[in-house]
């Protein structure tokens, strides 16, 4: 890894709570000396931060409580009758509308506002949760879950694009450190929650716990959110023009590859790993467990990531990440004991580390603050059409081959899209003027 050149910044990414001044206004006349400033340079921190803290504990209490369920879905699936495909198909409905609905998503909070789109996203998260624990069939529970899929949609895009305005630009790599060690914090401890939970109410009352919760989440990110301002009509066709030439975006498209493929992996984990495990006689605890070493590694891991990421080249980050998740990923799926499946879980959280954490800030660094959302919608929709991937089209060849195989297949093809992101992250001439 080599130290990197000074970044391209863009006059917008200043953003809607990094007040920095605006670059175009006239320095205002003084008839002497400037007067000293009173605000203290602790206290101006605290106050930028401050906004950013809330973003972190509104997306940490979002994540926990939608991960309450994450180890429970197979196991409830299952007990209404859903084999391998079946709970795969389940996954993949809420991952499918996930994917296809946060680009539109990314551009609506564009022009409507952030906040808004994200309490409406918790919401119908909330909503989804409460309607499974009244499902009977696999396929009621896949219809419920399609609008999870939509509040997903709307919630992860909106904290993302906030996440990437609420601190300077040359603290992005940390914003998105703290960010998703904040996340990644709630999806350690929501799977082990909900598997002790599970264990001591039962499958269903975890979903009713997760829904009651989400909607006190709502109430409360409705009330700290910081409120940001909707775009007018005339704006709206500039934005969509702009965005347009969001596909010539090279650093863009490579981070979405390499997030593609790694979400096609990770679909395999989150999905078939509590069946893998259940097999090998492993009970809903143990896995949760799994479940949360994979998540703890990433928190532990995330903020001294982002500090190097801000340091030097991200893309030898992002490579390290695709090896280390390809060999988590395909070893996983050869083990069948609890200490192994550990270990391999924390090499697989390691990957997710290193991958995620660089290219939250590829992503954000390569467009400027009015297409952020839909870039973040992009990102969000390659998250979940790959774990779909990973859900429904391998479930499919687990079912003919087997776990093994099935786990080896899906770090394989997290592997194959590194030479294409490497390709597409070279410098060119062209991008130097860009």
């Amino acid at each position: 890894m080599t130290l990197q050149p000074p970044r391209k910044t863009f006059a917008s990414s200043r953003g809607l709570f990094y007040d920095g001044g605006m670059p175009d206004s006239p320095a205002p006349a003084h008839s002497g000396p400037p007067p000293a400033s009173t605000d203290h340079p602790a206290r101006t921190r605290r106050q930028r931060s401050g906004p950013f803290v809330l973003l972190c504990l509104i997306g940490f209490a979002g994540f926990f409580c939608s991960y309450l369920r994450i180890p429970v879905l197979p196991l409830f699936a299952a007990s209404l009758g859903a084999g391998p495909a079946q709970v795969g198909i389940v996954n993949g409905a809420f991952m499918l509308t996930a994917g296809v609905l946060s680009i539109p998503a990314g551009l609506l909070a564009d022009r409507l506002g952030r906040r808004r789109l994200a309490v409406a996203g918790i919401a119908a998260a909330a909503a989804s949760s409460l309607l499974v624990a009244q499902c009977a069939t696999p396929g009621q529970m896949a219809a419920a879950y399609l609008l999870f899929g939509a509040g997903l949609a709307a919630f992860a895009p909106s904290m993302l694009s906030q996440v990437a305005e609420s601190l300077p630009p040359e603290r992005l790599g940390q914003a998105y450190g703290w960010y998703s060690t904040a996340i990644y914090g709630a999806m350690a401890l929501g799977p082990a929650t909900g598997g002790y939970l599970a264990k001591a109410l039962g499958l269903r009352p975890v979903f009713l716990v997760s829904g009651a919760l989400l909607l006190l989440v709502a109430v409360l990110a409705r009330a700290v959110l910081p409120r940001s301002p909707s775009r007018h009509r005339s704006d709206a066709r500039t934005l969509l023009a702009a965005s347009a030439g969001l596909r010539h975006n090279r650093q863009l498209l490579a981070g979405l590859l390499a997030t593609l493929g790694a979400c096609i992996g990770f679909g395999i984990f989150l999905t078939f790993l509590p069946l893998h495990a259940a097999g090998k006689g492993l009970d809903p605890a143990q896995v949760g467990l799994v479940f949360a070493a994979q998540a703890l590694t990433n928190v532990v891991s995330r903020v001294p990531i982002g500090l190097l990421a801000d340091r030097v080249e991200r893309r030898g980050i992002v490579a390290a990440g695709l090896l280390a998740l390809a060999a988590g990923l395909a070893l996983m799926g050869a083990t069948a004991r609890f200490v192994p499946l550990l270990s391999c879980a924390v090499l697989l959280g390691t990957g997710m580390a290193l991958t995620f954490t660089a290219i939250g800030a590829l992503v954000a660094e390569a467009v400027p603050a009015p297409q952020r959302g839909l870039a973040m919608g992009m990102y969000n929709s390659c998250i979940y059409l790959g774990m779909m991937a990973g859900s429904s089209l391998l479930g499919v060849v687990i079912r003919a081959v087997g776990y093994p195989t099935g786990f080896l297949a899906g770090g394989g093809i997290a592997l194959a899209t590194l030479a294409p992101f490497l390709l597409l992250m070279r410098p060119r001439q062209t991008d130097q003027g860009r």
